[in-house]
């Protein structure tokens, strides 16, 4: 193992060491938000496969939190109904539910959508895009208009979506009361479980031969394509798998703060989760955790600390990271040489008219 890659091991060990630690310091209402940053840390692993390593900037992968989310709300939404409709259904004149949404009161059908619905909407997107070359801004583009276009499609649909309240009011999952404080801390160890697991699975990727060619295809396609590999088919690849990431991350998000709404699904959403990883360090896997983490613990405190102000401060600290850390926290190790070279660029331009005026002097001799 390198060194580069043996610290990278010590920073994941002790953000999960603190992380498993956090139940039994916090109360339950700090403990129930971190499991929310955790949620978010896990999308961050799945869009670091496709921007770190292999270029691909999506500005609409909230579409797929939002439809892991989604299906898990229906699950949810049903077990609360008891069997009867519910509530958003019966304002809308329904006498029967949907037959669609039928399959959803079953729990093992619909743990199991939240994996399958993202990847079947992630593998036709990506079908369609990538076989035909489409990359760069333009798939940036086209990914932001499929988080429109589903955000307005989920307010239109109100008698089957619940419209702009989306869905919430839960009652149990498995039976289980979503408002007791076991529970609680049961969805949070899970959702920890989940991270660590994902990021085990991302690490095992990257470090083999898969890996290996997703990062060679983000530093020059065409040369990976004139190898013989068919490029199109590791993106859809790479593409289908932070699609289930990010789908597992809405499913946990959902059962632990207890409502999905079409804003959960909007290009903004979206954008601040390239924030996390551009932040902590993409291509790293280890820095969009952090990233995620902290852009949104200190987003939480400077709402509560400075509600008029706390936008400004989550501003501040985005320019301080591009300005003194390009490679994210993860390259924080790199701030006193930068420091340094910018000294020396300083004295080296403040020397250049002294040397001047002396070789004009000099001359005049």
């Amino acid at each position: 193992m390198t060194e580069k890659k043996s610290k990278k091991w010590v920073v994941a060990a002790v953000i999960f060491a603190v992380l498993a630690v956090l139940p039994f310091l916090l109360p339950m209402f700090r403990v129930n938000l971190i499991g929310k940053y955790m949620c978010f840390a896990i999308i961050a692993l799945g869009l670091d496969m496709i921007w770190g390593y292999t270029g691909i900037m999506s500005l609409g992968h909230g579409v797929y939190f939002g439809l892991g989310a989604y299906v898990m709300a229906m699950y949810l939404k049903l077990e609360a109904s008891g069997g009867a409709l519910p509530d958003f259904m019966t304002w809308s004149g329904f006498d029967s539910l949907p037959f669609w949404w039928v399959p959803f009161g079953n729990a093992g059908f619909a743990f199991a959508m939240v994996v399958v619905v993202p990847v079947v909407v992630a593998v036709v997107i990506g079908l369609l895009t990538f076989l035909n070359r489409i990359r760069g801004v333009y798939f940036t583009i086209l990914s932001q208009a499929l988080a429109m276009i589903l955000s307005v499609l989920l307010i239109g649909c109100q008698q089957y979506t619940g419209g702009s309240n989306g869905l919430t009011d839960f009652d149990t999952l498995l039976g289980f009361s979503l408002d007791s404080g076991a529970t609680k801390l049961a969805l949070y160890y899970i959702t920890l479980f989940a991270l660590i697991a994902i990021f085990c699975l991302c690490t095992f990727l990257v470090g083999r031969r898969v890996g290996k060619i997703l990062v060679a295809i983000r530093d020059s396609e065409n040369r990976v394509r004139f190898t013989g590999y068919n490029t199109a088919l590791f993106k859809v690849f790479v593409y289908a798998l932070s699609a289930a990431i990010a789908g597992i991350a809405g499913a946990l998000y959902v059962a632990q703060v207890g409502i999905i709404t079409p804003s959960d699904v909007a290009v903004s959403g979206s954008i601040e989760m390239i924030i996390w990883v551009a932040i902590g360090g993409k291509g790293t896997l280890v820095g969009p955790i952090l990233g995620a983490l902290v852009v949104n613990g200190v987003k939480t405190f400077a709402s509560e600390s400075f509600p008029d102000l706390w936008s400004y401060g989550l501003g501040l600290v985005c320019v301080l990271v591009i300005l003194l850390l390009p490679g994210g926290l993860m390259s924080i190790k790199d701030v006193p040489a930068r420091i340094r070279a910018w000294r020396e660029r300083r004295q080296g331009g403040a020397g250049l008219p002294a040397s001047a005026e002396l070789t004009e002097e000099g001359s005049q001799a």
